[in-house]
């Protein structure tokens, strides 16, 4: 199936511990390019969100933002240094004795010395927590690709429908292209009829211009060319998947060979039918930039 480089994917998780959020959204970018924005708890499961992602996603600026609450009873813990609050209390009654104050330090006070107490995180259930927190990924991450395949089946039948007008502009310039060769050999003989007056026609020169000019304006190649990428992009569509850089090659192709038709187009209704095609081609190169 074809997809989008854009697309947006969300999953909320709730335990009677955890709530785990996992949102993701993405732009056009010539390669994967993952931003994962998470608490710090979970940078040991970084490499493991990468390869999550991976697994579904081949291009785009990706980006991932998760949120974290722990309702866990023993989340977090008052903890009291006992050893740093003896020295504590040992530097007090060495200022008191050296300077002859009281020493009137209560609980409070000393409670209020850096890093007599502190807080201190209960251990969480590593494998419990990846375990959750890899289901909001893995579940968002469907969403989001979801949504990419959505947007891609839009973006294949537009490119369908764009295609199917290219080859419209292709098969008028094929038409076209017999009536000004006959157009110019009856401009030609009229000529030299204009400037021989009575004198016989030289055939052969005439046939030898006709020949010259045809050589000149000839698009027959670019024709078939041009044919040839239009059916190679379309099944390309049909086919689907990370066809995105090979689409973007094949209008690059295109555009080439309909600036080459436009060079030599002689006559205003080749002219007018290039520079059609070479706008519907600007358009698929510009839809197909958003593929991945």
């Amino acid at each position: 199936m074809l997809r989008s480089m854009t697309g947006f994917g969300r999953y909320e998780s709730s335990t009677e511990e955890y709530k785990i959020c996992v949102e993701m959204k993405a732009v056009n970018h010539r390669y994967l390019d993952l931003g994962i924005k998470m608490p710090r708890r979970f940078n040991a499961f970084e490499s493991a969100l990468r390869n999550l992602l991976k697994d579904k996603i081949n291009r785009g600026k990706v980006d991932m933002y998760i949120t974290f609450e722990d309702y866990s009873a023993q989340a977090a813990g008052l903890k009291f240094n006992a050893a740093l609050a003896a020295e504590y209390m040992e530097a007090f009654q060495e200022m008191a004795d050296r300077f002859g104050i009281v020493n009137d330090v209560t609980a409070s006070i000393l409670g209020r010395c850096p890093e007599v107490f502190s807080m201190e995180s209960a251990e969480a259930d590593e494998e419990r927590l990846w375990a959750i927190l890899s289901e909001a990924v893995t579940i968002a991450r469907d969403r989001f690709v979801a949504s990419r395949e959505k947007e891609g089946e839009q973006l294949k039948e537009d490119l369908l429908g764009k295609l199917a007008a290219m080859t419209g502009w292709v098969d008028e310039i094929e038409e076209r292209f017999p009536q000004v060769l006959a157009e110019y050999r009856l401009r030609l003989e009229e000529k030299v009829k204009e400037v021989l007056g009575d004198t016989s026609l030289d055939e052969n020169r005439i046939l030898q211009e006709v020949a010259v000019y045809s050589d000149r304006i000839c698009v027959d190649e670019e024709m078939v060319r041009l044919r040839s990428h239009i059916n190679t992009m379309r099944d390309e569509l049909i086919r689907g998947g990370a066809v995105g850089r090979k689409l973007d090659f094949i209008a690059q192709e295109m555009n080439r060979e309909a600036n080459t038709t436009l060079s030599k187009s002689a006559d205003l209704k080749l002219s007018d039918a290039a520079i059609a095609l070479k706008t519907e081609i600007e358009k698929v190169r510009e839809q197909v930039q958003n593929i991945e």
